[in-house]
């Protein structure tokens, strides 16, 4: 056994080691990258084809198969209480003027303090609006009109 194939080896347990103990689909890649290394280095490659061959696979693996595994082990996680807030309507209870920096919705029955989407924007009280995102404990709210909504 030569020592490139010994350093991919290393490589490989190391990186099942830190996928096991992390648990958060971090290196697995690189693992899948190190067994092909190491069967280069077994059949003779040179160094710097294992390198290539190591970086090819594990990006590859990365791009391709990390999207469809973080999709599989997420498919059950139950959305917090404020992501679920993202796309519904809300009414304004208190005018939303990013520049003074206030502004109150009403979501579900709970109030929330809000912010514009567009950043020169004011929101006044009884518009209806739609969340777009969170940002910390405030709501980020477009207001909901037919013209408005064909523009974005």
């Amino acid at each position: 056994m030569n020592e490139y194939m010994i350093f991919w080896l290393i490589v490989l347990i190391v990186s099942i080691v830190v996928e096991l103990v992390s648990l958060g689909l971090t290196s697995i890649w690189f693992a899948g990258g190190a067994v092909v290394a190491v069967l280069a280095a077994a059949l003779g490659a040179p160094l710097y084809l294992q390198i290539i061959l190591f970086l090819a696979v594990s990006l590859l693996l990365l791009a391709f198969t990390r999207p469809v595994a973080v999709r599989y082990f997420n498919k059950e996680r139950v959305k917090t209480n404020v992501e679920s807030l993202v796309g519904r309507q809300a009414i304004v209870i208190s005018e939303i003027d990013n520049l003074q920096g206030i502004g109150q919705v009403t979501v579900g029955g709970q109030e929330w303090s809000a912010r514009s989407y567009v950043e020169e924007e004011k929101i006044p009280v009884g518009a209806v609006v739609v969340v777009r995102a969170v940002s910390g404990v405030k709501l980020i709210v477009r207001e909901e009109s037919p013209m408005k909504e064909s523009l974005t």
